[in-house]
C-alpha cells in the first residue's frame, strides 16, 4: 500500500468518537473464546509476565527446600534422588522458564509503546510463542510432580544424561522442555526485531531509539544465534536416548565434549540475554530519577553491541577443567577479561548521569543502586574465574554458585524489580506503595547478601556444589545456616513486593499518564494504555520525546490511518520515514490450537518417534487454517486500497 493517505497532524483527543472506535477495533474479543483468541501485545505480555513470575515462585520454593536441607549437617529432609531433581528443577526453572522469558515478556509490552507503534509485528505469532512456553513449562512440572523430574542438572552433561546413566523419561522431559522454551524465545526475538526495525514512529531514527529498545534489539539478535545451538544439542541428546544415535557416545565415534561446546555456546551468551535487558532497564530508570538525559548515548549503544558480540567468545570459560589445549584456554581467559570493558563503560556513563543530575531516591532507583554494588562484586569474581589456575581450584564448589547468583540476581532480578516498580503505574494505572517498596528492597538486599556472600567462603573452604548433605565437623555448619536465613529473608522481600502489587492494584494512588516525569513515548499516553496504544501515531524529534517536544510548527502526530480496521504504519529501517500502510491480523484461535497440536507432537515424541509423524498432521492442518485467507480480511484490504 502507498503511504499517501498518512498525514502529519494532531490526532483525535482521548474520549472522542474516533478514539472510542479505535479502542473497539484494537481490543481483544470478550468472553472465554475471546480469551483464547487474544493477540494484543499487552495482553500476551501480561500473561507472559504472570506466568514467568509463577515459575519464579516455584523455583524459589524449590530453592527454599534445598536451603533447609543444607542448613545443618546430615539432614534428612530430602533424600539424594529428590535433591537431584530439586537442584535440576531449580536451575532449569530459573534459567529457561524465568530469566530469559521474563525479559522478553517485558520487552513485548514496552517496545511497541516506546517506539510509537500500535502493535507488534506478527501478533498472532507472539500469542503462539506464549502458548508454547506455557505448555512446555507445565509439561516439565507435571513430570516433576509424578517423580519424573529431570535429575541430571540444568546443564544435563553427558554421559550422565545419556541413555546408559539416566534410564527412564526424566531427561527426555527436560530435553523436550528445551525445545518448547527455545522455540518460544526464537519467535519472540523475531517479533521484537521486526517491530523495532519496521514499526517505529516517524522521526525515531536509530540514533534516537531509547536504550531499552537498543538493549532488546541486541538481545534478540543474540537469541537468533545462541538458542539454535542448545536446541541442536537437546535434539541430538533425545535422539541418542530414543532412537539410538551416537552423537555423544565415544564408543561409536561420538564425543561427550560436543555437548559441552554446544550447550555453553548458548549457555554463556544466555547470561547476557538476561543481563543486557537489565542494562536497558537501568538506562530508562536512571535518567528519569536523575532528571537529565543519559550521558554518553553513543558510547552506551556501542557498548551494548560490543557486549553482544563478545558474549559469543566466552563459552570455554565453563570448560577449563576439561582436556582442552592450554593455548585455547588462554584465549578464552583474555576474552573473559575483555568483555568487562563495555560493561564498565556503561557503569561510568550511568555514574556520570547521576553525578550531574538531581537524584530522587524512589524505590525503582534503590533497586538500580543495588545493581551497582551486587554486579560489581559478581563481575570481580567472574574475572577471578576467568583465570584458569583459580578456576581449577574452585571448580564445582560453592564459590561458583555464589558468583552465578551475584551476576544473575544482581544483573537481572534487582533491575527487573526496579523496572516493575517503575512501569507498574503504566500497566495498572496506579502507584505502588513507596513504604512497602522500600521495605521490600531492604529485605531483598540484606537477604541476598546474607544468602550468597557466605557461599564464597564455603567454596574457598572446599564445599562442593550439588551435594545433598555434608558431615558434621567440616566447618561449614554456620555459613550454611546463615545462607539459609538469608535466603528466607530475600524470599520475604519478594513476597512483600507481591503484596504491594496486589494491594496497589485496588488501593494505590491514581498514577496519571506520566507520574515520574519521564521522557520516553510510553509516558505520553493514558495509564493503563488504550487497546490501540496511540490514538494517533506520534512523531519524534529527539531522544527523549517528552523532554524534547516538536519545534514550533512541526507536526506532533500522524493521522490518516483507518479507524475501523487494524491498520499500522510501516517505516524505513534507519531513518523511520513513512514507507507504507498495512493491516495487522485480527484475533484468532488458531495460534492456541496450533500450539496445542505442536505440544501433542513434542510430548508424544518422548514416548514414541512415530508421534512426530502422526502428530505432525493436526499441527500442519492447524497451521494451514491459521494462514488461510479470511473473507473479512480480504474485504478490509480491498476497502483500504480503494480509500482516497
Amino acid at each position: 500500500m502507498a503511504a499517501d493517505r498518512v498525514r502529519m497532524k494532531d490526532g483525535p483527543p482521548a474520549g472522542s468518537r474516533e478514539a472510542r472506535a479505535l479502542d473497539v477495533t484494537w481490543d481483544d474479543p470478550p468472553g472465554l473464546l475471546g480469551w483464547f483468541c487474544a493477540i494484543n501485545h499487552k495482553t500476551i505480555a501480561k500473561r507472559f509476565i504472570v506466568t514467568t513470575l509463577g515459575f519464579f515462585a516455584a523455583g524459589g520454593l524449590i530453592a527454599a527446600v534445598m536451603r533447609m536441607q543444607l542448613s545443618r549437617p546430615e539432614n534428612t529432609l530430602v533424600g539424594p534422588d529428590m535433591y537431584n531433581q530439586l537442584f535440576t528443577m531449580h536451575g532449569t526453572t530459573m534459567m529457561f522458564l524465568f530469566a530469559v522469558p521474563v525479559m522478553q515478556a517485558v520487552a513485548i509490552y514496552l517496545v511497541p509503546l516506546m517506539v510509537g507503534s500500535r502493535t507488534v509485528a506478527f501478533p498472532r505469532m507472539n500469542a503462539f510463542a506464549y502458548w508454547i512456553f506455557l505448555f512446555g513449562g507445565l509439561m516439565l512440572y507435571a513430570a516433576f510432580f509424578v517423580n519424573s523430574g529431570p535429575d541430571a542438572g540444568w546443564f544435563a552433561y553427558v554421559p550422565l544424561a545419556g541413555p546408559d546413566y539416566s534410564p527412564g523419561k526424566r531427561v527426555d522431559f527436560w530435553a523436550q522442555m528445551i525445545t518448547f522454551t527455545e522455540l518460544s524465545g526464537l519467535i519472540e526475538a523475531i517479533v521484537i526485531i521486526a517491530t523495532v526495525f519496521k514499526m517505529r514512529a516517524p522521526g525515531m531514527t536509530l540514533n534516537r531509539m531509547p536504550l531499552l529498545v537498543w538493549s532488546n534489539l541486541v538481545t534478540s539478535f543474540m537469541v537468533l544465534f545462541a538458542m539454535p545451538a542448545v536446541m541442536l544439542a537437546s535434539t541430538a541428546l533425545i535422539l541418542d536416548r530414543l532412537v539410538g544415535t551416537h552423537f555423544y557416545n565415544p564408543a561409536e565415534g561420538g564425543d561427550p565434549l560436543l555437548w559441552q561446546h554446544l550447550f555453553w555456546f548458548f549457555g554463556h551468551p544466555e547470561v547476557y540475554l538476561i543481563f543486557i535487558p537489565g542494562l536497558g532497564f537501568l538506562s530508562s530508570v536512571i535518567p528519569t530519577f536523575s532528571r537529565r538525559p543519559i550521558y554518553g548515548y553513543t558510547a552506551m549503544v556501542l557498548s551494548l553491541v560490543a557486549t553482544g558480540f563478545l558474549a559469543f567468545g566466552l563459552w570455554v570459560h565453563h570448560m577449563f577443567a576439561t582436556n582442552l589445549p592450554e593455548l585455547g584456554k588462554a584465549f578464552f581467559t583474555a576474552m573473559s577479561m575483555l568483555i568487562a570493558i563495555p560493561s564498565a563503560l556503561q557503569i561510568f556513563c550511568w555514574i556520570a548521569t547521576m553525578w550531574t543530575g538531581r537524584l530522587n531516591l524512589k524505590t525503582p532507583m534503590l533497586f538500580v543502586l543495588a545493581f551497582f554494588f551486587i554486579l560489581v562484586l559478581g563481575g570481580l569474581t567472574g574475572l577471578m574465574l576467568g583465570a584458569v589456575p583459580l578456576d581449577l581450584q574452585v571448580h564445582d564448589t560453592y564459590f561458583v554458585v555464589a558468583h552465578l547468583h551475584y551476576v544473575l540476581i544482581g544483573g537481572a532480578v534487582f533491575p527487573l524489580f526496579g523496572a516493575f516498580y517503575y512501569w507498574y503505574p503504566k500497566i495498572k494505572g496506579r502507584m505502588m506503595g513507596e513504604a512497602l517498596g522500600k521495605a521490600s528492597f531492604w529485605l531483598m538486599f540484606i537477604g541476598f547478601n546474607a544468602a550468597f556472600f557466605p557461599m564464597h567462603w564455603l567454596g574457598l573452604h572446599g564445599m562442593p556444589r550439588r551435594v545433598y548433605t555434608y558431615q558434621a565437623g567440616m566447618g561449614w555448619d554456620g555459613m550454611n545456616l546463615l545462607s539459609t536465613l538469608g535466603a528466607f529473608t530475600f524470599a520475604a522481600g519478594v513476597f512483600l513486593s507481591l503484596v504491594n502489587a496486589v494491594a496497589s492494584a485496588r488501593r494505590g494512588a491514581v498514577a496519571g499518564a506520566d507520574p515520574w516525569g519521564a521522557g520516553t513515548l510510553e509516558w505520553s499516553i493514558a495509564s493503563p494504555p488504550p487497546p490501540c496504544n496511540f490514538h494517533a501515531i506520534p512523531t519524534v524529534h529527539g531522544r527523549d520525546p517528552l523532554w524534547q517536544p516538536a519545534p514550533g510548527g512541526a507536526p506532533a502526530r500522524v493521522s490518516g490511518l483507518a479507524v475501523n480496521v487494524r491498520e499500522v504504519l510501516v517505516t524505513s529501517v534507519i531513518d523511520a520515514l513513512p514507507d507504507h500502510r498495512m493491516t495487522s491480523p485480527n484475533p484468532s484461535p488458531w495460534p492456541f490450537l496450533t500450539a496445542l497440536a505442536t505440544t501433542v507432537l513434542f510430548i508424544g515424541s518422548i514416548f514414541t518417534p512415530w508421534a512426530v509423524v502422526w502428530a505432525a498432521i493436526p499441527a500442519t492442518i492447524a497451521t494451514i487454517l491459521w494462514f488461510w485467507p479470511k473473507h473479512k480480511d480480504n474485504s478490509e484490504d480491498l476497502a483500504l486500497e480503494k480509500a482516497p
